[in-house]
């Protein structure tokens, strides 16, 4: 397939990042991996399809980390490629994209310590994490008994530096990431391809050093953000004992043991799948958690295409200047929250119903110094926070009671009149409506204070 278009996002410390982004479904889902290579990784058989896979339910956002694929090269390495460093990689990515808030999927050693690093340490910016085929660190200790020996370590990068992207090694690699398909000549041949387009030895080397000397263990019960550790229980390039500790020492993770030996990008669906309901819940919960019960206001002013026709442009936009000084401070007086101005109207929310109705009367009396009316609507309902604002069916109703309202009126719901009693505040009968996009009839009340 055609490789989607590369853009460049520039860190703090001056550091360009490549990045691509595809799908464009309803959560940000950051892919980050020890390795990725932009350049070669969607022509790989089984990469790309893995990929798309991902896109088909997420914005998918891809990055090559510093130093590695189309991101920059030439660095200072003792200070560039500390993990401080790579999380800031992520973050100017998600800035680039407007991606306010996005689950991380960390790939192998090197992805997951930077997808959980920015976990730990940005929580507001992180909906969820994912670690696959992922370890707190790659060498063995006495309370780390499953990690390999320094000298095989050693003899692994010099492995990786002397026959790098070259058939010898991809097969061996092919040996432990697709056992199954250690005969097939094409694996071999896309793994080569993805390694050119990584990087040189060189740059293989140091990644892998950098990799190696990383223990995440004393970080992980500082994660506090809905975390999911997928590994396969036959995994030959990282056994399970690795998935299993990450998933016991993080708060609350939940571990998903999937059958089979693959280790990286899987043409079969269930880790995507994984991936897929993980998302899925953590965007429902959130939409719940988004939700919260308050007030809604809005006013507008009566005949306004009358009154700025009388007025002229200059004096309608004096007028319009004057109005919303008055809104703005009786908003201020009753702890109201503009949440939007259209034109000559005001859409405001209140944590009280009564606060909201006295703000309307306010308003309604102090323009008349204006020689204009203006007309209320007040509504007490659950909303859920949209791109920052608040929204749902309680917006949408509270803004029809106001169309309804006549001159110099504050027209409510019911539920806003049963909230308030004790207040002091009077009503009248406003009968029965239907409202246009609202199920079911609503009765409505006039403040008649």
């Amino acid at each position: 397939m055609d490789v989607p278009k590369t853009h460049y996002a520039r860190t703090a410390d001056g550091v360009h990042i490549a990045y691509q982004v595809v799908g464009d479904g309803p959560v940000d889902l950051v892919l980050v991996a020890s390795a990725l290579g932009l350049g070669e990784i969607w022509r790989g058989r089984r990469s790309g399809a893995f990929l798309l896979r991902l896109a088909s339910f997420s914005r998918l956002i891809l990055l090559d980390r510093r130093g590695m694929g189309l991101s920059d090269h030439i660095l200072d390495r003792e200070q560039q490629l500390t993990l401080e460093s790579r999380m800031e990689d992520v973050r100017a990515v998600m800035d680039a994209v407007d991606s306010a808030r996005a689950t991380l999927l960390g790939l192998e050693s090197g992805g997951f310590a930077v997808a959980a690093m920015f976990a730990a340490t940005l929580p507001e910016r992180t909906a969820g994490l994912i670690a696959y085929g992922a370890m707190a660190r790659e060498l063995w200790a006495l309370d780390y008994p499953f990690g390999v020996t320094q000298e095989e370590s050693d003899a692994e990068i010099a492995d990786v530096e002397r026959a790098w992207a070259t058939g010898e090694l991809a097969s061996s690699w092919v040996e432990f990431l697709y056992p199954s398909a250690r005969d097939d000549a094409r694996e071999v041949e896309d793994l080569v391809a993805l390694m050119r387009g990584i990087g040189g030895p060189g740059d293989a080397a140091t990644w892998s050093r950098v990799d190696r000397d990383i223990d995440l263990r004393e970080m992980l019960p500082s994660i506090r953000v809905p975390t999911l550790v997928i590994h396969r229980r036959e995994d030959r390039a990282v056994p399970i004992e690795h998935g299993r500790y990450l998933a016991a020492h993080i708060p609350g993770a939940e571990l998903a043991e999937l059958p089979g030996e693959i280790h990286m990008w899987d043409v079969g669906d269930d880790f995507p799948s994984e991936v897929e309901r993980f998302v899925a819940t953590i965007h429902r919960e959130e939409i719940e958690l988004d939700r919260f019960l308050a007030t809604v206001l809005f006013t507008d002013i009566v005949d306004s295409t009358s009154v700025a026709s009388a007025r002229g442009d200059q004096g309608w936009a004096r007028l319009v200047e004057r109005h919303h000084h008055i809104v703005r401070g009786n908003l201020a007086r009753y702890r109201g929250t503009e949440m939007d101005t259209a034109g000559d109207g005001f859409f405001a929310t209140f944590d009280g119903p009564a606060r909201a109705v006295r703000c309307a009367l306010a308003v309604v009396e102090s323009v008349r110094q204006l020689s204009i009316e203006v007309r209320a609507g007040v509504h007490t309902g659950e909303m859920q926070t949209i791109d920052g604002k608040a929204g749902g069916i309680a917006v949408t109703l509270g803004a029809r009671v106001a169309g309804l309202a006549a001159p110099s009126e504050v027209l409510v719901s019911q539920t806003v009149r049963d909230l308030v009693a004790g207040s002091g505040l009077q009503f009248a009968d406003a009968g029965e409506h239907e409202l246009k996009g609202v199920p079911d009839r609503w009765r409505l009340y006039r403040v008649v204070n």
